[in-house]
């Protein structure tokens, strides 16, 4: 949408997978640039719903039951960071102790990954929207847990 690389973008994504996600897009870049000095309301808007419902869009194209490519590169940036110690922020499911607000669950938040695993949870204020939305995705990874019987 900008016509620059998408490997000079950065966007945080907080909760579940899918349509639960939640794109924290004001605190997007470009190369370090603010997304919203680049593109319009209603355009990240357009990529947050793609973004969200995304997967379906690879699993058409791969004909195939799952996307698998974004999780294994994901595995490979995790292992990597424990292994060589990186401390690296990578949004990955992580037991939440009162971050977010949220306590004893699984969720997807920004995680700092050394060689003693899960090292620390980084937080930051989120907006009234964006706590909405998380205790949304918060919604469905109960019912979840409570469908499983874990």
């Amino acid at each position: 949408e900008t016509n620059l690389s998408s490997q000079d973008v950065t966007c945080m994504v907080l909760g579940g997978h899918g349509d639960t996600m939640v794109p924290i897009s004001r605190l997007a870049s470009v190369g370090g640039v603010p997304l919203t000095a680049l593109l319009d309301e209603e355009k990240i808007n357009e990529i947050e719903e793609r973004t969200r419902f995304g997967g379906g869009e690879i699993v058409k194209l791969l004909g195939k039951g799952s996307a698998f490519y974004a999780p294994a590169q994901s595995s490979v940036e995790m292992i990597e960071s424990f292994i060589r110690d990186k401390k690296r922020v990578i949004p990955c499911a992580s037991l939440c102790e009162g971050e977010f607000g949220i306590d004893g669950y699984f969720i997807g938040v920004p995680t700092v990954i050394g060689c003693d695993g899960v090292e620390k949870i980084l937080t930051f204020d989120l907006n009234d929207e964006e706590k909405n939305a998380l205790n949304n995705t918060l919604t469905e990874v109960k019912k979840t847990v409570q469908e499983t019987g874990l």
